[in-house]
């Protein structure tokens, strides 16, 4: 069943039921230990609307509103965390990361296409962060 768009933070990044502990990738145990992620969020302090686009945005405005959440998200200090949760989750909507939903199609295809190729740096897919 899919998640509504608008599912709060931090019920979006909670792991499944009897998943292991820092379940969620790039989480560190010193990060563990002093709470989720997305405590450290700076876009806990903004309105989801910044984030979330409202249906039938027009064009000029969707643009704008999201170079807004992205200059939010660069002075974040859990972005690549924030980042890897919408890539590994992944997350339909909304801007996480940096990263739009579109930014983070094109960024999952890459990985699937260098994937796929295979490894020509060798490192293994589940250590590389970002396409």
């Amino acid at each position: 069943m899919p998640r509504p768009p608008h599912q709060s933070l931090q019920a979006a990044v909670l792991p499944p039921a009897g998943a292991p502990s820092g379940a969620l990738r790039g989480r560190t145990p010193d990060r563990e230990q002093a709470g989720p992620w997305h405590s450290e969020a700076v876009c806990r302090r903004d309105e989801a609307g910044l984030f979330f686009a409202p249906s039938k945005e027009p064009t000029a405005e969707r643009l704008a509103r999201e170079q807004a959440a992205k200059s939010v998200c660069a002075r974040c200090p859990v972005l690549v965390e924030c980042r890897e949760h919408a890539l590994l989750q992944p997350e339909p909507y909304g801007v996480w990361g940096g990263l739009t939903a579109a930014e983070r199609r094109v960024v999952l295809a890459r990985r699937r296409r260098r994937d796929a190729v295979g490894q020509p740096d060798g490192v293994p897919a589940q250590v590389r962060r970002i396409a």
